[in-house]
């Protein structure tokens, strides 16, 4: 935590060096500035009229932007199981976040920092990595080529991960996001945008990761992670940056669409979806070395909106693959096993796909937002475990089907302040998944979520 902290100071510091320019252009902006023109402010910072949601923007007569911005979403959650009298609630700060973009060299270089002070928090029970996003973006054509380095949202995962959490529908995001995407990833990025016809737009996107998840301490664990993504929009760009926010806050005024499909390949992973974090599972072969199965996923979703209406469709397939050379298994504390027993037989490749998330399921969801920025959303959700997953243990409560109904009442519009009500059913399906468990509750589940968003 000091570390982090003692960079923001010194990011803060180094600011009014880094905006100092001697190059001169043109800027359209209204600016918030005294009676000198710019022409006189040439070493000066200059602060943009606020409007909330924006953030703090400061430029240079130069063109450097920096962008100062965050978000805060508090809710309070219920939920009350079928046939048990007791209802089970919290309140929490989902999310707490700040965020530093900012653009030089006539915006061809790009950086952003982004910070969760909730998973920074000690005393969260979803503690985790305060550092989100830590990247370098350049540009050296515009939007035909963009090539990222370091930690950031990667294109492999399903469409939803590629929208903004302050413009989500529901409270959260789908089940095939919790179960399938990895989210954030360390490497580097490419990508691209192609006119097709007079309208079309093509755009690929590639990834390159060490396949262990966010920055992590210690030893990274694992190969290489090979992915790409491929984009076709044939109807031209969503209307103020709406291909990247959920619902149809802009109005599109003609009809837009988004289908893609995305590959990914884990040349060894050490946790449970090929790459959401470092060392939580690993195994070991006779030479006493580290050796880790691989994983696969395949997705394909599209993206529709028009006059209000939109709609989100999203499917995901995973595959592990079990090397013959694996013979033991590292336990938490350190020692190693070299016992694999699935329903009272050794079965070495069963008991490691029982530790990965393998199967298949599909997302869909549709809403429409009026005029007076009200929206209503529905969302449907199934997942489909393998015969041999970690889906089929009662983390998921032998339920796979969700129902999901939100309501919600934006007060900007710029999807920055908001009040949402979600309702859902998670739906038994009837049977026990795991009869060597003890666990024998099968019934449905209900969850109602109020969430309150301020994004600054």
């Amino acid at each position: 935590m000091k570390k982090y902290l003692l960079f923001l100071i010194g990011l803060f510091l180094f600011l009014p060096v880094m905006a100092q320019t001697d190059e001169g252009s043109d800027d359209a902006e209204i600016v918030e500035a005294s009676n000198e023109s710019l022409s006189d402010i040439d070493n000066k910072v200059v602060l943009h009229r606020y409007k909330m949601g924006d953030g703090l923007r400061l430029t240079t007569q130069g063109g450097n932007k920096l962008v100062i911005s965050g978000m805060v979403q508090t809710s309070v959650e219920s939920r009350r199981f079928e046939d048990v009298d007791q209802m089970y609630n919290r309140f929490r700060v989902r999310r707490a976040r700040v965020r530093f973009d900012g653009s030089v060299y006539h915006d061809k270089l790009r950086f952003r920092l982004g910070l969760d002070l909730v998973k920074g928090s000690e005393t969260d029970d979803d503690s985790g990595s305060l550092l989100m996003d830590a990247y370098a973006a350049y540009r050296p054509w515009g939007s035909k080529l963009v090539v990222s380095f370091g930690q950031r949202s990667t294109p492999t995962d399903n469409y939803e991960l590629q929208m903004s959490s302050h413009t989500l529908q529901f409270g959260e995001r789908s089940k095939i996001t919790s179960a399938f995407s990895t989210i954030r990833e360390l490497g580097v990025f490419a990508e691209s945008s192609f006119r097709v016809g007079s309208k079309g737009l093509l755009r690929p996107a590639i990834a390159i990761t060490d396949g262990s998840g966010p920055i992590s301490e210690g030893k990274r664990y694992g190969g290489l992670k090979y992915g790409g993504r491929l984009n076709y929009l044939p109807f031209g760009a969503f209307r103020s940056m709406g291909g990247s926010r959920e619902g149809d806050m802009a109005y599109e005024l003609t009809p837009k669409l988004s289908v893609g499909i995305a590959y990914s390949y884990a040349d060894g992973t050490s946790d449970r979806r090929g790459g959401r974090s470092n060392g939580d599972i690993l195994y070991m072969n006779d030479r006493d070395e580290i050796d880790l199965p691989d994983y696969a996923k395949l997705v394909a979703d599209f993206a529709f909106k028009y006059r209000g209406f939109s709609m989100l469709g999203e499917y995901a397939k995973t595959w592990g693959y079990v090397p013959s050379s694996i013979t033991k298994r590292v336990r938490n504390d350190g020692t190693t096993a070299t016992t694999f027993d699935v329903n009272g037989e050794q079965n070495v490749e069963a008991y490691i796909k029982n530790r990965m998330m393998l199967g298949q399921g599909f997302n869909i969801q549709a809403g429409y937002m009026l005029r007076s920025l009200w929206s209503f959303d529905l969302r449907y959700t199934y997942l489909k475990p393998d015969e041999y997953s970690y889906m089929n243990n009662n983390l998921y409560f032998n339920r796979h089907n969700f129902y999901d109904f939100s309501v919600s009442k934006y007060l900007t519009r710029n999807y920055a302040a908001k009040i949402q009500l979600t309702v859902g059913l998670a739906r038994s399906n009837g049977e026990n998944r795991t009869p060597d468990s003890t666990y024998t509750y099968n019934g449905n589940e209900w969850i109602g979520n109020l969430l309150f968003q301020f994004k600054f």
